[in-house]
């Protein structure tokens, strides 16, 4: 079970809560707002009201037993950094902490960010994938190169096997799981493709593109 420190209950920062609470973790949340401290209570299993750039307050906490901390504050970037360096003078073990801009995310990660998250370019981009491709459903990126992938199966794949179609060798791509109506599966040498499903695949946007035009 990962012990987890939040800074910021703002929209972006509940998600992250109600979602890790899911997941059976730990988690103190951080803000200077009662009203928004008294919503989150009951998805959180500690909360307090304080100023995460206060070096006194923040060394009560202590940052050290967290396995992450990350700060979700948004609309006031000098308090974002602030808090982000102060958490790593105060020895925590990793730090994430949100950027709205390209700029923002330089400067956190050289103030004592282990990693950015940049939920506004990250929606964008996934949003503009799927709305200018026919075939892609979805996806995530994993690096500048290479993401995951959910496309519908060509129709000049329908009813050919994996083995048949020889994807890996034709599009330098790999199928990870075929979705049909009754779920997700892992598909093996053998599996029959059918145009009603979808696939979910790892490569380079040009070769999962070229793999869409069948």
């Amino acid at each position: 079970m990962k012990s987890v420190l939040i800074i910021g209950a703002g929209q972006f920062g509940c998600h992250i809560v109600r979602r890790m609470r899911e997941m059976r973790c730990e988690i103190m949340m951080i803000d200077t707002s009662e009203e928004r401290i008294n919503s989150i209570l009951p998805y959180v299993t500690n909360a307090q009201i304080g100023d995460s750039t206060n070096a006194d307050f923040m060394g009560t906490l202590g940052i050290r037993d967290f396995d992450v901390c990350i700060v979700t504050i948004s609309g006031n970037f000098q308090n974002s950094l602030e808090t982000t360096a102060l958490l790593k003078e105060l020895g925590a073990k990793r730090v994430i902490a949100r950027a709205q801009n390209d700029v923002q995310e330089k400067f956190l990660l050289r103030n004592g960010a282990d990693e950015t998250v940049y939920p506004e370019k990250q929606t964008a981009v996934r949003l503009a994938t799927r709305a200018a491709s026919e075939g892609i459903l979805d996806y995530i990126q994993m690096d500048k190169n290479v993401s995951i992938y959910e496309i519908s199966v060509p129709a000049a794949w329908d009813g050919k096997t994996v083995s048949q179609l020889d994807i890996r060798r034709r599009y330098h791509m790999n199928i990870i799981a075929v979705r049909a109506e009754d779920g997700l599966a892992i598909p093996m040498a053998d599996t029959v493709m059918h145009t009603n499903d979808s696939i979910l695949v790892i490569g380079s946007l040009k070769d999962i593109e070229k793999a869409c035009r069948g």
